[in-house]
């Protein structure tokens, strides 16, 4: 009966403390969940949609450059990521709790839950109606002043972040903070996003490939990205298998001695 009992521990101990596969830790995977054409996939991504604390960039060209002035006070070219953001939080134009921005001129605008684009178009209208004429061949541009994400979690280095780019998908966002460790849970990463009505909590499979067509593939401002860890992990198993080979080894030697000296009572 005890030797029964022995190995049934041995042999739950083994499947326990399985080590980490290349399924848990392998992205895009081709799990036959979507159809596959030459890898070629169909990205789910919309515009994105400006929010309460965002901050803007604005750049306004015309043929007399002296007429811009007023609307330029600062450089866009910079030398230093972190300067430029630091540049465009003192110099940009945050979106209040009003969702307006003040323009120099024009005074209050709104632009709350509009595109990059539709905010481009409306000042520009804006500023043909109230200061240039149609002959100044008035030019302007919007961006986003960084595109700003938090990761925490099983991953290498937790933090802010922020990228100077349009577009950001969750791997390159992963990357950029030191990628998945090997102890987390890729299968179920958590996206958490900001919507006029609050936070939404988004769950995403990095491991499937279907994941290019998920909505939270490509990150937003403001997005949060958890990485829970993985069962294994909260058990102590180890991450290889010469881990596990030790690990089991040592549960086999206090198993064993205990058997002896249960036997030898």
């Amino acid at each position: 009966m005890k030797q029964h009992f022995l190995l049934s521990c041995i042999a739950f101990s083994v499947l326990c403390l399985s080590c980490i596969t290349n399924k848990d830790v392998v992205y895009l995977q081709d799990k036959g969940t979507v159809p596959i054409d030459s890898l070629v996939l169909k990205e789910s991504s919309k515009p994105y949609r400006v929010q309460v604390n965002d901050i803007l960039s604005i750049n306004v060209k015309a043929l007399d450059d002296e007429l811009t002035k007023i609307f330029n006070p600062v450089e866009t070219t910079v030398g230093a990521a972190t300067q430029g953001q630091s540049s465009l939080y003192f110099n940009g134009f945050t979106i209040d709790l009003h969702g307006n921005i003040k323009f120099p001129i024009l005074g209050e605008i709104n632009v709350l839950g509009y595109t990059i684009q539709e905010i481009e178009n409306k000042v520009k209208a804006e500023l043909l109606a109230q200061y240039f004429k149609e002959t100044a061949e008035l030019f302007v541009t919007v961006k986003l002043a960084g595109l700003r994400y938090t990761v925490t979690g099983e991953v290498e280095g937790t933090g802010v972040y922020t990228l100077f780019q349009d577009r950001v998908n969750i791997i390159e966002a992963l990357a950029n903070a030191g990628d998945i460790s090997l102890t987390g849970d890729r299968k179920d990463v958590l996206v958490i996003r900001q919507y006029a009505d609050g936070q939404k909590i988004h769950h995403i499979d990095l491991t499937d490939i279907a994941a290019m067509q998920s909505p939270y593939y490509y990150i937003q401002p403001n997005d949060m990205i958890l990485v829970k860890p993985l069962k294994r992990k909260a058990l102590g198993a180890g991450q290889t298998g010469i881990q596990n080979v030790t690990t089991i080894a040592s549960i086999l030697s206090v198993l064993v001695s205990t058997y002896f000296l249960t036997k030898n009572l």
